[in-house]
């Protein structure tokens, strides 16, 4: 096994990023080797220990040369790491994207659906014990969407300190709520979800603007 295969994963802080060169808008070969790698190694995961994931055995799930495959990621981890980030920055942008005009400042139900539909991948997170690196990272980046869609909403009287912790601890809730959803066997429907969690952003900002 390579040194690249045995390294550990360095995911466990939210700082970290991909360099300038993997996040240039990649051409339409790039975007598929990516997708080709990225969905080979989440289809592994939900066989087996990422620990006992090798390179090559990506490689040969996604038909792509090892060649190819270190001109866009350092090693498995890094790989994993932009995986997780392409989630999120797809989840946590979507009502951006969609423009959609609601009182919403998360695609909750949508989001819940999707994770509640990788129950193994989520098994799979949690068997790692890496669910807490996917957990540190959503909080950032649902924490910026959520601070983008309160400034839109009207909030533009919150100095910026005070707009970031109050986008920071409502994206902490979502994600609070995603795993009591979970835990639970997600009995409760993913819409309910959503508007469960909404009463309680307005009901919380309601709350404030009294006391102000």
């Amino acid at each position: 096994m390579s040194n690249n295969e045995r390294s550990p994963l360095p995911i466990g802080l939210a700082k970290q990023r991909r360099n300038d060169q993997q996040r240039r808008t990649p051409d339409l070969r790039i975007r598929r080797t990516r997708s080709l790698l990225s969905n080979a190694l989440v289809a592994l995961m939900q066989e087996k220990s990422i620990e006992k994931i090798t390179v090559q055995e990506v490689l040969d799930r996604a038909t792509v040369g090892r060649s190819t495959f270190y001109l866009h990621y350092r090693d498995k981890d890094d790989l994993f790491l932009c995986v997780l980030e392409d989630g999120l920055e797809m989840w946590s942008t979507a009502l951006l994207r969609e423009q959609e005009k609601s009182c919403r400042i998360a695609p909750v139900a949508e989001f819940f659906m999707h994770v509640g539909d990788a129950k193994k991948l989520y098994r799979a997170l949690v068997d790692s014990g890496r669910i807490h690196a996917f957990f540190d990272l959503a909080q950032g980046y649902f924490a910026r969407s959520i601070a983008r869609h309160l400034k839109d909403m009207g909030l533009k009287n919150l100095v910026q300190n005070q707009l970031d912790a109050r986008s920071h601890a409502l994206a902490g809730n979502l994600l609070s709520l995603l795993k009591w959803w979970l835990d639970r066997g997600a009995i409760e429907s993913p819409k309910a979800m959503d508007e469960l969690f909404h009463r309680m952003v307005w009901n919380g900002l309601q709350s404030t603007s009294k006391l102000r």
